[in-house]
């Protein structure tokens, strides 16, 4: 019967911590980092090996990693409780927030990219459908992030009233609309079109702009601006 090696008895140069600290947190894989954030694996698997198992099962994709709950981690990983779970979650939340904090740092928001990465970690992850709004001034410089609703699997309500009061309230000048396709699907439905629609014709009669209504999924995202579909 093989018996399982432990972290402890690979040679120095191969343990994750000790790596790191020779060499840098960039000379860790994935799996090296996931291990020490795990600390140990089970009776037959390493941490290393155990961490490798749980990017495999993810086709070692960092953010199909990062939509798993506790439970999905606690009860598909024999070695994973709950504590290593919140570990596992928590550092993955830290690391879109690290990015989300990059943004706030830009005068302004200069193209559709710009407000997909901002708004991107608040939606990337969600297992249902959120509608918010960015409010900006005439400058382009983000007033302020507003969630206006939250609905199911495929949908969202949009209550216009509550966009435009909310772009009064904050002194606005222009609105950026987003919502997130659980599903992957980026393509707009025809429920999107109508809200583009009737957002854009409410707006200019309280003198404010749309400026782009934009759908995320996962690292993608559709702009209605850079399509030219701001006109519907």
């Amino acid at each position: 019967m093989n018996k399982k090696l432990s972290i402890k008895s690979w040679a120095e140069e191969d343990r994750p911590r000790e790596k790191m600290l020779r060499k840098g947190v960039a000379a860790l894989s994935d799996a090296e980092l996931l291990a020490i954030l795990i600390g140990s694996g089970n009776a037959t698997e390493s941490a290393v090996e155990l961490a490798q198992r749980i990017l495999h099962a993810v086709d070692n994709n960092l953010n199909a990693l990062g939509k798993l709950s506790i439970k999905e981690l606690t009860s598909g990983f024999k070695g994973i409780g709950e504590a290593k779970a919140v570990s596992i979650i928590a550092a993955l939340e830290l690391g879109k927030r690290r990015n989300a904090a990059d943004i706030p740092q830009r005068d302004s928001i200069r193209s559709s990219n710009d407000a997909f990465r901002l708004m991107h970690p608040l939606l990337c992850d969600l297992p249902h459908e959120e509608l918010w709004v960015l409010l900006m001034n005439r400058a382009n410089k983000v007033i302020e992030k507003i969630k206006i609703s939250q609905g199911g699997t495929g949908e969202t309500s949009a209550d216009i009233l509550l966009i435009l009061k909310a772009a009064i309230t904050s002194l606005a000048s222009g609105i950026i609309l987003f919502h997130n396709h659980p599903s992957g699907n980026l393509a707009p439905s025809a429920q999107d079109d109508q809200l583009t629609q009737r957002l854009q014709q409410s707006a200019k009669l309280m003198n404010l702009s749309l400026l782009d209504h934009i759908i995320i999924s996962d690292n993608q995202y559709y702009s209605y601006a850079d399509e030219g579909r701001l006109g519907l």
